[in-house]
């Protein structure tokens, strides 16, 4: 499966940059899916609501369908975080799989840059990180791209995993 990341320090316009890379990629035809890493406790389940009430009774596994969408909600229950490849391997084939964060993990990244956060860069320390995009002028070893390139960024991505789109 092709993998590439979008990381950044929190702010640096990652979500946005995610958000347009898949609407990207979508209209050229390519099925994509992401992976999100959150830091902390999240929920996509409702108090009061029969799946959460399963969940709180205990259950492990607890799959919610409709004909609009099915989303399949796991507990931990005291287990560790599966690791990046673990969650890859739980999704469906697609063209391209897009993951926001899991800095640490070695697939290739582009990492998201705001001058006005005064966050470090990355990149210097970061030879996963590929390119950097950017809302200013960047003097990097690598290429860097206009935050708001997505084309650009897309077209940087696919020729570096060897997608012809």
């Amino acid at each position: 499966m092709n993998v590439f990341g979008v990381t950044g320090w929190k702010n640096a316009g990652k979500t946005g940059l995610m958000e347009r890379l898949v609407a990207e990629f979508c209209g050229r035809g390519l099925r994509v899916s992401t992976l999100k890493h959150a830091h902390h406790s999240f929920d996509v389940d409702h108090p009061g609501k029969d799946s959460h009430r399963h969940r709180m009774a205990g259950a492990s596994q607890v799959l919610l369908a409709s004909t609009e969408r099915w989303a399949l909600m796991n507990e931990h229950r005291g287990a560790p975080e599966p690791s990046l490849a673990a969650l890859l391997a739980k999704l469906d084939p697609v063209d391209l799989v897009l993951i926001e964060g899991w800095k640490r993990d070695k697939h290739p990244k582009v990492e998201a840059w705001r001058a006005e956060t005064g966050n470090p860069l990355i990149a210097p320390n970061d030879p996963t990180i590929l390119a950097v995009a950017s809302d200013t002028t960047l003097e990097l070893d690598r290429p860097v791209f206009d935050l708001d390139d997505t084309a650009a960024v897309a077209d940087f991505i696919l020729a570096h995993l060897e997608m012809a789109r």
